[in-house]
């Protein structure tokens, strides 16, 4: 997904001992479709690798419609797209050409530079459709940053899963439970989707550095203190959490490693430093990225500002 501009989040410090602070997204408008986004913050830049995340939706398209997000430009970072609903089709610079679905995980690599699209498929704007869920971007160690683009896909099937006690969930990247995602990532990262009955409860465990809670639906409670949906509760490093469901409660567990130093970001690139900012802005305006084979006759600009 493409960097879209909006206004930065809010942000709520009174909280319990447990959490940081509460991140309340901003609304933005791709074409008539709406996005929420907590990353980047300006008080929490990243959660663990994590530096940009944007919940897609929910949103319906008429017949004919769907989302066209033309190739653009990405170095420094990994995109995890992760659907709840509906299907978008990947293009890249690579040649890979993969529809996602709900459950599956894509994780495209950028390095020192890939180009993708994302787009509603043909056939499935014959008739009315739906799309919803995650788009967030992880930042790569400071060795990897000019390596090499990737592109990996996971079905559904062959991610992990966990069900007991009125919690079950599945582990997109990283360990958790017990369990591994056979993804591998280049950093210490934390991905999970969780579903929790109402007065279930999950306990999050401290080992992993930075974590963060990102709540799609229902009520959860840390500390005595009650969360809505459409928010994300940035944990305490250190501390043993336990969340209780106070109704169904959908929610996303993100997190991992503090990032080896920090990162700058505009537009679609993340790096370490500014000067490989300014390269990548030069090297796309004067078209020097690979193209997309099958997407390459319309792109993205560069943004004037």
């Amino acid at each position: 997904m493409s960097w879209i501009p909006g206004a930065d989040a809010d942000v709520d410090l009174n909280c319990p001992e447990m959490v940081e602070m509460v991140i309340i997204p901003r609304t933005g408008d791709i074409g008539n479709f709406e996005v929420r986004r907590a990353l980047p913050f300006k008080n929490k830049r990243m959660v663990g690798p994590f530096i940009f995340w944007d919940q897609m939706g929910p949103g319906e398209f008429l017949t004919g419609e769907g989302v066209d997000v033309r190739p653009h430009p990405h170095i420094g970072l990994s995109t995890v797209t992760y659907l709840f609903d509906g299907s978008m089709d990947h293009k890249d610079s690579l040649g890979n050409d993969m529809r996602i679905v709900p459950g599956d995980v894509n994780l495209m690599t950028a390095g020192a530079g890939i180009v993708h699209s994302e787009r509603t498929g043909e056939d499935v704007r014959l008739h009315p459709s739906r799309l919803y869920g995650i788009q967030s971007w992880i930042a790569q160690p400071k060795e990897r940053e000019d390596g090499a683009a990737a592109f990996s896909h996971v079905e559904e099937q062959h991610l992990p899963s966990f069900d007991a006690e009125g919690a079950k969930g599945r582990v997109i990247l990283g360990s958790f439970s017990g369990l591994k995602s056979p993804v591998e990532t280049e950093w210490d990262t934390l991905y999970v989707d969780v579903a929790l009955e109402d007065g279930a409860k999950l306990s999050i465990p401290k080992t992993t550095e930075e974590r963060a809670l990102y709540v799609l639906d229902g009520q959860i409670e840390i500390g005595g203190v009650r969360y809505e949906p459409q928010q994300m509760m940035v944990l305490r490093p250190g501390d043993d959490v336990v969340v209780e469901a106070k109704s169904f409660v959908r929610m996303m567990l993100l997190g991992g490693a503090t990032m080896d130093g920090p990162r700058h970001i505009w537009w679609n690139f993340v790096a370490s430093s500014k000067e490989r900012l300014e390269q990548a802005k030069q090297d796309w305006k004067d078209g020097k990225f690979a193209k997309v084979p099958g997407d390459d006759e319309e792109f993205i600009p560069l943004p004037e500002k």
